[in-house]
């Protein structure tokens, strides 16, 4: 068997709080992209090792750890063992986790410094409220995802700093950059027109990007489209539509694309969608 497709994914909602997308996995050749998320990333691998870059630093996250992603941090993912992982995933937004940090008499966002890490009974908390949360008991899962969230912040998070260390120039292109993709997304764009766009060589272009995101222009393009073709599929929009007007050649290379940054097929994230 060849492709994601043919692996274990499943991608599903929690029946409480609709935003969160949760993924229960197993891979054994799929390779993840680098990309972010305008959401935490909460993964617990319950098989396997997975390897990962996150932010500037590769790790290996074996059975039982905990991997933890801050909203727009660069990361990927790979098999760290002959074999594969396998691992469930929570999405929670800003939103929800700031809520949590709250009542916990914490202002803010949380941030989290530790990419992988090991506490035995946060894993299991995070297990049961996956678990709960894929079986559909609203009440209960939503119980018990509040307490594993508020285990996790209270042990492992502080004060997020968004854009810590980064060039404030390069900020300041790179939203000229966005502004321009996001009007521009079904059309070419290469090196030579952002780089004319903001004043700057094609290799200061290449550098405003790494050090403002952590990606190349490359991958902030194809994560912009991806982005773009998700929010139409969540309205209804039929996959080769969305495709197109996202910016990609046709459905397979929106396929392709949406499998290396989400881990499940553009169909999957329909149904999910679909069950909202």
């Amino acid at each position: 068997m060849n492709g994601i497709d043919q692996e274990r994914a499943k991608l599903f909602r929690h029946p409480r709080f609709r935003d969160t997308l949760f993924l229960r996995a197993s891979f054994t050749r799929h390779r993840y992209e680098l990309h972010t998320h305008p959401t935490y990333v909460i993964g617990l691998v319950t098989r396997g090792v997975e390897r990962l870059r996150v932010g500037a630093r590769t790790h290996l996250a074996p059975e039982g750890s905990i991997i933890l992603v801050n909203p727009e941090e660069p990361h990927d993912g790979e098999p760290g063992a002959e074999g594969g992982w396998a691992y469930r995933t929570f999405y929670p937004g800003v939103a929800l986790l700031s809520q949590v940090s709250e009542e916990m008499g914490v202002s803010g966002a949380p941030g989290f410094a530790g990419a992988v890490i090991g506490d035995g009974e946060a894993a299991r908390a995070l297990l049961r409220a996956h678990q709960l949360a894929e079986a559909g008991d609203a009440l209960d899962a939503e119980a018990s995802l509040l307490l594993a969230l508020r285990r996790l912040i209270s042990r492992h998070a502080g004060r997020r700093h968004a854009a810590t260390g980064r060039c404030s120039a390069s900020l300041r292109r790179l939203a000229r950059y966005r502004d321009f993709i996001e009007a521009n997304l079904a059309a070419p764009i290469d090196l030579a027109t952002l780089a004319d766009l903001a004043g700057v060589t094609r290799f200061q272009v290449i550098r405003d990007f790494r050090q403002a995101t952590g990606l190349t222009p490359g991958a902030f393009i194809r994560l912009s489209r991806q982005t773009s073709a998700s929010r139409l599929i969540e309205q209804g929009v039929p996959l080769a539509e969305a495709a197109a007007a996202a910016g990609f050649a046709d459905q397979s290379h929106l396929s392709r694309v949406f499998r290396s940054i989400q881990g499940v097929t553009p169909n999957m994230f329909k149904a999910a969608c679909a069950r909202a």
